[in-house]
């Protein structure tokens, strides 16, 4: 009986502290409730489809050894010093000469080639590359091995006679992983004494991370060799000299507004000889002429003496790859000036010409007709209807007077040739400060099209200034949010982290500008991509090594605002007031006609749940369940690897929606988007 009543006792507590705990959590939630307005009934401005877009440049070896996806660097020997990424190499004894030799080459762009002249064959000797920080290889994928070769004249004297001999030549190609144990081997032979492409298809037998590649003669002759290529099958869309599919499939999956390219300093140079010139990257890829990479030696933390530019993927792949993800194609072009942070040079004003046209001439490119001069090179290239071009970058994060001179020649040019292309100026690297204001004003008085903002800014700047283009002026030139990113421990600092915490920040202050879609016209987070090997600048977008990536939670952030913009701003109201960032409590909304759903972006930057109430005036009939997608995490320092990819990723849910107005439970600090079908 004792037992009987302890037990009754015991559970008669526990139910009590359960039903305190209750009530406990209920005064929690209802201290924690906020209201939200939808003014369905008062939609505002149409939200532009480029909203929400990519921003791409060649760094952290974002091209070469990334979205391109060739396995060799210094495939042609064209780097200063030629050797670069290669080593001599001779197994079982075998010996012989090594030569970068220059002489009748296969074309000018790509003077350098390797000269073999080998005595005793042994179990071979030739060359290995390492690859962009070794090379990657998966089990049963198909790689096609190729080069340019021919086998030179090999000439000896016997008294006053002249002997030439052309020695038959085999080659011996292997893939080697880290422990040099060959996965994949081929063969070829036949050289001629004329420059000839050479290819054969290499299957590994096993997956390997950091591999590389050898290229061995077997038997003793001369031999020269240049632009060697190891190019994946399975590109995207299986194209030749085509991209990398995984990391393709990872923009595409954003559904990006806009494709932003080449880049930002990239398209300056830190000096006006190495700036980014696009009919340099265009026709041909055996004659496209390498440069050094701007972000060879800027990072003293990080130098990459072995960064450079090999524009296998130019300006054709980049428009295709616009075409391929559904964006509009953004060029940026150079305006006259290089890098204001390193030489600052200028061409001078009445030298600009030269400028001007190349910007005339892309615009053909891309839009001109098959009979056009620069439209028959893009339709050579396999693409004889247009890109449908309509805007374009002059000059990035550029500043002063110097800027504002130059933008004048380039807009009076191309405005007049080319009305229908929207242009995009910008306003320095700082999003307040003396340069910045200076040129917003000049830019107001040239009635610029669109100016590009720049802020790389911690956390905290990100959550206190959701509510920055509340009072823009709603006339006159619109914004476009080109380059952003919180910055955990600051600007450019190595040790910035792709955490929640971060990502979280951000969609709190996207919440202004899908407020703000009548001011803010694009958008887009920078840089996009980092090698976990090669990288220089963080934090980045997607991350990926030789064979895998993944989005970080700043990629789902992005993801999920692209994938729910709407069609036009709908008004919203938190607790009754238009301020946004009420007790950390983010709020926007749109209407998508197409869907027919009331679309509402919540971001709770407290670590509390929350209870609000949901108020869709003016919207009628409601479905009675909705879907809600929720990206959200208590440990603020979240991340995302190679390992656990999705660790941090939207999660879909329904809920009920009883009628225009319910309420809605909120996840500590979280994204939360709901779609609700109205009349």
């Amino acid at each position: 009986m004792q037992k009987i009543v302890s037990s009754f006792i015991a559970r008669s507590i526990m139910s009590v502290c359960a039903l305190s705990l209750c009530f406990q959590t209920q005064i929690a939630l209802a201290q924690n409730t906020s209201t939200i307005t939808v003014q369905v009934d008062k939609p505002g401005a149409d939200i532009s489809p480029t909203m929400f877009g990519i921003f791409f440049e060649d760094i952290n070896f974002g091209a070469d050894g990334g979205l391109y996806p060739e396995r060799v660097k210094n495939r042609s020997f064209e780097f200063p010093e030629p050797m670069m990424s290669w080593k001599q190499i001779d197994k079982g004894g075998a010996q012989g000469t090594l030569s970068i030799l220059a002489q009748d080459p296969i074309n000018e762009e790509n003077a350098h080639y390797a000269h073999f002249d080998v005595t005793s064959a042994g179990k071979g000797f030739g060359i290995s590359n390492e690859g962009f920080r070794a090379m990657g290889f998966q089990r049963g994928a198909t790689y096609a091995f190729s080069l340019y070769a021919r086998n030179p004249a090999h000439t000896e004297r016997a008294g006053n006679a002249r002997l030439v001999q052309r020695a038959p030549v085999a080659l011996r190609i292997e893939l080697e992983d880290a422990n040099d144990r060959v996965i994949a081997t081929g063969r070829l032979a036949g050289f001629t004494p004329q420059w000839k492409k050479y290819s054969v298809l290499l299957r590994p037998s096993t997956t390997a991370v950091k591999a590389h590649l050898n290229i061995l003669v077997e038997n003793p002759g001369m031999l020269d060799v240049d632009i060697v290529s190891v190019f994946p099958k399975g590109t995207w869309n299986n194209r030749e000299n085509g991209l990398r599919a995984d990391l393709v499939k990872l923009l595409k999956d954003m559904k990006p507004g806009f494709l932003r390219f080449p880049g930002g300093c990239i398209v300056e140079g830190r000096y006006l000889k190495t700036r980014y010139q696009w009919k340099n990257t265009v026709g041909d890829v055996a004659k496209r002429k390498l440069i050094i990479n701007r972000w060879n030696d800027e990072f003293k933390h990080r130098p990459a003496p072995d960064y450079y530019q090999s524009f296998g993927l130019g300006f054709f792949e980049y428009f295709q790859l616009a075409e391929d993800i559904g964006a509009a194609p953004l060029p940026i072009i150079n305006c006259g000036m290089a890098c204001q942070f390193n030489s600052s040079e200028l061409v001078p004003l009445d030298q600009l010409d030269p400028y001007v046209q190349d910007a005339l001439d892309l615009i053909d490119f891309a839009n001109g007709p098959v009979t056009s001069e620069w439209g028959r090179v893009r339709a050579a290239m396999g693409h004889p209807a247009p890109f449908n071009l309509k805007m374009m970058g002059v000059g990035n994060e550029q500043w002063g007077p110097q800027f504002i001179e130059r933008y004048e020649v380039f807009s009076k040019a191309l405005k007049s040739k080319h009305p229908e292309i929207t242009l995009i100026s910008d306003a320095g690297p700082s999003p307040n400060d003396e340069r910045f204001k200076f040129l917003w004003s000049k830019l107001r008085d040239l009635h610029a099209d669109i100016v590009d903002e720049h802020y790389y800014m911690a956390p905290n700047w990100f959550l206190t200034n959701s509510d920055r283009y509340d009072n823009y002026p709603r006339t006159g030139p619109k914004v476009f949010s080109g380059e952003y990113a919180a910055q955990s421990v600051g600007i450019a600092s190595p040790d910035n982290r792709n955490n929640w915490e971060c990502a979280l920040s951000e969609a709190a202050f996207m919440t202004g500008l899908d407020r703000n879609a009548d001011v803010v016209r694009m958008a887009s987070y920078a840089p996009l991509f980092a090698h976990v090997d090669g990288w220089q600048w963080t934090p980045d977008l997607i991350w990926f090594d030789n064979l895998r990536s993944y989005g970080t939670p700043n990629y789902y952030v992005q993801q999920m605002f692209s994938l729910n913009k709407g069609t036009n701003i709908l008004p919203v109201l938190i607790n009754g007031s238009p301020k946004n960032a009420q007790q950390k409590l983010f709020a926007s909304a749109a209407v998508d006609r197409g869907s027919g759903e009331v679309v509402l972006k919540i971001v709770n930057a407290t670590p509390d749940q929350r209870q609000v109430q949901i108020n869709l005036a003016g919207a009628g009939d409601v479905k009675r369940m909705g879907k809600a997608f929720v990206l959200g995490s208590s440990d603020l320092k979240t991340e995302n690897s190679l390992d656990q990819p999705t660790k941090l990723s939207p999660q879909q849910r329904q809920f009920q929606v009883p009628s225009a107005e319910f309420t809605y439970t909120v996840d500590p600090s979280s994204l939360t988007v709901l779609r609700i079908a109205t009349k």
